[in-house]
């Protein structure tokens, strides 16, 4: 299927900022699952165009500003065609070595009573345990929004019983580590409906390195493998490592962020005229 995106982030900064520097991965990759038809980002404005890769394969761009600023508009937008491949991810260009991703960071650490769990779990195949250790997650830790912070580890989630994508992610990583499976975490869009509506913010999920399938993607939080309805962004050790956004400037008072993520579903036959008056739409709402 073919989607439309629209990702907001403002940020004001109440005495004015100076010397602002945001690391953007907001630019997300062809690979099997995904094709980039047509992306664009902008702060305030100003396209940006200087990407790189990094280690982790994903691109990204460092966006700075020496002078004083009230605030700074991010948006990516875009239209992204997407597959079902049964939650596998393959067909990126560049991949690092899996075993990187063994390593435990302070917010993926596993706890003894994580630990115990992970090791409890069973299987005929390795596929099969991680399918269970997802729903044991589940089980355990309740989607609850607000319940956690952007910097609260997997353990202290895990022990609360309560939180949201991120927290499934990383405790979900932390305990196939501790089996021995490689694991990261995804940043990326899910288009995708809840409770109380369209989701409008961007989403969290798990990779785990399979030697029969390479990288498959574990959304906890849905209780699902990734589909056709997933648009992946960047990958990295954690929930920081792995942030669309992540930025600094020097500031005297509070700085406030507001973030708004648009995802619709555009009809094959639709051409430019299409994707344009989507972008439209999105942009009132």
């Amino acid at each position: 299927m073919k989607l439309v995106v629209r990702h907001q982030t403002l940020y004001r900064y109440e005495s004015g900022g100076s010397r602002v520097a945001m690391l953007l991965k907001l630019m997300p990759s062809d690979n099997a699952g995904q094709k980039i038809i047509d992306w664009q980002l902008t702060v305030n404005d100003e396209p940006v165009t200087d990407f790189v890769r990094n280690g982790h394969g994903d691109m990204e761009s460092l966006w700075v500003r020496h002078d004083q600023l009230d605030s700074a508009t991010i948006i990516a937008s875009g239209v992204v065609e997407t597959r079902d491949n049964a939650g596998v991810i393959a067909g990126m260009k560049f991949q690092p070595d899996p075993r990187v991703y063994l390593r435990e960071t302070p917010l993926t650490n596993a706890s003894d009573a994580m630990c115990e769990l992970a090791d409890d779990l069973d299987g005929d195949t390795m596929l099969a345990r991680l399918h269970n250790l997802s729903q044991a997650i589940r089980d355990k830790v309740a989607y609850r929004s607000g319940a956690t912070q952007a910097e609260t580890p997997a353990a202290e989630a895990y022990v609360q019983g309560a939180g949201v994508c991120q927290d499934h992610a990383q405790i979900f990583i932390a305990m196939a580590r501790h089996i021995g499976v490689p694991s990261r975490y995804v940043s990326g869009y899910l288009m995708a409906d809840s409770e109380e509506g369209a989701l409008h913010e961007t989403h969290a999920w798990a990779e785990s390195w399979l030697d029969n399938l390479g990288w498959v993607g574990f959304d906890v939080s849905n209780g699902v493998c990734v589909t056709d309805h997933y648009i992946r962004l960047a990958c990295g050790l954690d929930a920081h490592d792995a942030a669309p956004v992540r930025g600094t400037a020097l500031a005297s008072g509070s700085v406030t962020v507001d973030a708004d993520v648009r995802i619709d579903m555009l009809e094959d036959d639709s051409g430019e005229s299409g994707i344009v008056e989507l972008r439209q739409q999105q942009q009132q709402q």
